[in-house]
């Protein structure tokens, strides 16, 4: 059979095309290229440390000053606890270079991790006089300065990485848990009017009155509510407080009285563990205690959110045991946030069912022990204005089964202010 000089030419492209190809996926282990290239699959696609380190190792004695190769040996040493072998490297570098800004992002890391936090902030300023922009010091100066306890300086430093990143995760992450301890002090007014359509009740007229103190163990907030529903006015008196645990967890806890019952839950409170997990992920667990005129109700509830670019998007439920009630009853909400600015500056939908005990304006509609179906959805929007105010206002529309088999809708706006000092 002839071979055209087409076919030919194709044939023989082909055969160094398959050439080029297997030689690409052959290793490279005689240059120091190669063999970073080498220990970076061994560590992060087969998890093989050891087989890293003999590949860095090699790389080091052909290139001994390679500041990439010296700095991935001492992260994988951090990433196995060995922390004085990876601060031996990290320093080599910055001897040599002190400008090298991936070795001062690994050693502002490595001091992180062993709980020097003082060294890790000076190993971070250090690197910001050589690069004053950049987001991946700034941000490890947010986390220490948090850690430190130093809020108001956190808030700064993350809010720099938001503004020259604003799809930063982490920054999101990190900015939304500032934020309620970057001031010592805040005070809060919040109004709800609620209008019922198909419903036999006047229009509900609530109010709030707060004010927050940062703690060095968390912010402890002191609440007056007023209300005035089912042609009767009331009050009540919370506390809610939120200890932090450590730079992952922390607590809710919350307690509240009215002798207006009716108006309000004789007693309530709460306790939910927060845990700020890796990958902009965040969770809850927790439970809420109801007690209205007769028996106490429990509430279990789970959360679980997720950062994404600009968004936070969030599942919670609750959960009531039928001890508590003729069935047992659950609820669910999810919620997509859309954060246009800082931490305070947000655009929020919320769509869920079922009641929640959260809810300070609905939670009174809990007394009782038939279980009423109620499909709800919300808009929400925050802005910030001049660093220390916050404008916030919702609407919120809920399909409520107030009697068996008998439903009508509810209406609810809400405008509120929050200062920070």
């Amino acid at each position: 059979m002839r071979v055209s000089k087409k076919n030919h030419s194709l044939l023989v492209a082909l055969f160094f095309l398959t050439l080029l190809s297997n030689r690409s996926f052959a290793q490279d282990t005689s240059s120091s290229d190669g063999l970073l290239v080498e220990a970076r699959k061994a560590a992060f696609d087969n998890k093989d440390y050891p087989q890293a380190k003999a590949y860095l190792y090699k790389a080091l004695h052909l290139s001994p000053d390679y500041a990439d190769v010296k700095i991935f040996l001492g992260r994988i040493h951090a990433w196995s606890k060995e922390y004085d072998s990876a601060r031996y490297y990290f320093n080599s570098v910055l001897k040599t270079k002190p400008d090298y800004e991936d070795a001062s992002v690994a050693l502002a890391d490595l001091e992180f991790w062993d709980d020097h936090d003082a060294q890790s902030l000076q190993v971070v300023e250090d690197g910001l006089k050589y690069h004053p922009a950049s987001t991946d010091l700034l941000l490890r100066k947010a986390k220490v300065l948090k850690s430190m306890k130093r809020f108001a300086e956190a808030q700064v430093a993350v809010d720099k990485v938001i503004q020259a990143d604003k799809n930063n995760t982490e920054a999101r992450a990190l900015a939304n848990v500032i934020k309620e301890f970057s001031n010592m002090n805040k005070i809060g007014i919040n109004y709800d009017y609620v209008y019922f359509d198909g419903q036999p009740f006047d229009p509900w007229h609530l109010a709030a009155f707060d004010y927050t103190r940062t703690t060095k163990f968390g912010a402890v907030t002191g609440r007056i509510n007023y209300a005035n529903r089912f042609a009767e006015s009331g009050v009540q008196y919370e506390v809610d407080a939120y200890p932090r645990i450590s730079n992952t967890f922390y607590a809710y806890v919350n307690a509240g009285y009215s002798n207006n019952v009716g108006v309000f839950a004789n007693w309530r409170g709460g306790f939910s563990l927060y845990a700020n997990i890796p990958k902009g992920f965040e969770g809850e667990l927790g439970v809420r205690y109801l007690k209205f005129s007769s028996d106490p109700t429990w509430i279990y509830t789970a959360y679980v959110g997720k950062y994404y670019k600009s968004w936070l998007f969030g599942f919670r439920t609750y959960l009531t045991p039928s001890v508590f009630t003729n069935v047992s009853s659950t609820s669910y909400t999810a919620t997509a946030r859309y954060y246009y600015g800082s931490a305070d500056d947000m655009i929020g939908l919320s769509l869920g069912y079922g009641l929640s005990p959260d809810d300070r304006s609905n939670s009174i509609q809990l007394d009782g022990t038939a279980k009423l179906l109620s499909y709800k959805a919300g808009l929400s929007f925050k802005k910030k204005i001049a660093r220390t105010n916050v404008l916030t206002s919702d609407f919120s529309w809920v399909n409520q089964e107030y009697l068996p088999q008998t439903t009508g809708n509810q209406y609810q706006i809400s405008v509120g202010w929050l200062h920070r000092f």
